[in-house]
């Protein structure tokens, strides 16, 4: 299994992270090589050219190998097409499992000759085969612990967890919560993430509410759930998403959540039962989304509730993990225990 180092921030730590808390490394024979990091451009290099050397040494140890890789798009998944193609070249099966959004055509080339692309949501399913009609496409959610909801009344705070720039909506929110604040005037805004910080802010102060927006910068696991414990709502307002982890995560914490219909969101989220959903760039419709959750305790309770169990039913650890399971039991890996019914996906690059 090739991606990120244990401690870089994103979708792909994260999800191997969960992988290994959950004993998918102790039921299956896999051997993790970091091929990224985060840290100066020296570690970078150093991890790239380590991780180089130990793919290539497992190469020539062994002489059937099935390679996992996690991909990123743009400069993220061309970093990993060197490791993609030499294990190409040595004949070994490849799944290659997509992670975030914003991919092209330019990388049609190796989506059909991956033994399975792994893919997050229907939306992709969709996009993959739009652009690579031969690619084998399997459906493999990200794992995601559920939180236990957690009882009280909660202040007015609203929580944005991701990368700030203006493709995850961040202006439109802020311009948003400016809005919300005539009704409600202690609404407060939470921005955890990475990006433009200081655009963000300046933009804040633009419409007169910087004391009412803060940045906690990225945030680990235990930073991330006491988040989800004090906030009221969870909005993530993107012009472009998969299925995005940080909407998992509100949402399997109980926490109802304003979102846009896109990419896969609409798969997990029913406007109106499990979530609020509104149009991208929609700011006055964004507004009247979380203004209402704030006035309607019982509604946005009765939300965060559904939105839980749709998280258990979709993305629980044992469910998401078992979907994985298959890709490796379809690409011939041994190690797991006696399981059910196996991936049914034509694998005429794995043989």
């Amino acid at each position: 299994m090739l991606g990120a180092a244990p401690e870089t921030h994103g979708s792909t730590a994260a999800a191997v992270d969960a992988y290994r808390t959950h004993g998918l490394f102790k039921r299956w024979p896999i051997t993790y090589i970091a091929t990224h990091g985060e840290g100066t451009l020296g570690r970078k290099a150093a991890i790239a050219g380590r991780a180089a050397r130990e793919f290539a040494a497992l190469l020539a140890e062994h002489r059937r190998v099935a390679v996992h890789v996690h991909v990123s798009p743009g400069a993220g998944f061309w970093r990993e097409a060197a490791f993609i193609g030499a294990a190409f070249a040595a004949g070994c099966p490849v799944a290659l499992q997509l992670h975030g959004s914003g991919y092209d055509a330019s990388i049609r080339w190796f989506l059909e000759r991956a033994a399975l692309v792994c893919v997050p949501c229907e939306a992709m399913r969709t996009w993959v085969r739009s652009v690579a009609r031969r690619a084998a496409v399997a459906l493999v959610p990200p794992p995601v612990a559920l939180e236990l909801p957690q009882a009280g009344e909660k202040s007015n705070l609203v929580l944005f967890l991701g990368r700030m720039d203006a493709a995850k909506g961040i202006y439109d929110l802020l311009d948003a919560i400016a809005a919300v604040r005539a009704t409600v005037p202690d609404v407060r805004l939470v921005c955890a993430g990475d990006g433009d910080q200081l655009g963000v802010a300046r933009y804040a102060e633009q419409l007169n509410m910087a004391e009412a927006v803060k940045f906690t910068g990225w945030v680990g696991p235990s930073g991330k759930r006491a988040l989800l414990e004090h906030a009221a709502v969870f909005a993530l307002p993107s012009y472009d998403e998969a299925l995005p982890l940080s909407l998992l995560e509100a949402m399997s914490a109980g926490l109802p959540v304003v979102a846009t219909n896109v990419g896969g969101i609409a798969e997990v989220v029913v406007d109106g039962a499990s979530g609020l959903l509104v149009a991208p760039g929609d700011k006055a419709s964004l507004q009247r989304a979380i203004a209402r959750l704030l006035a309607d305790r019982a509604l946005a309770a009765r939300i965060g509730t559904a939105a839980r169990e749709t998280a258990r039913v979709r993305v629980a650890p044992e469910r998401a993990l078992a979907a994985l399971e298959d890709v490796y039991d379809a690409l011939g890996v041994n190690g797991a225990d006696e399981r059910g019914p196996r991936l049914q996906v034509p694998l005429r690059k794995a043989a």
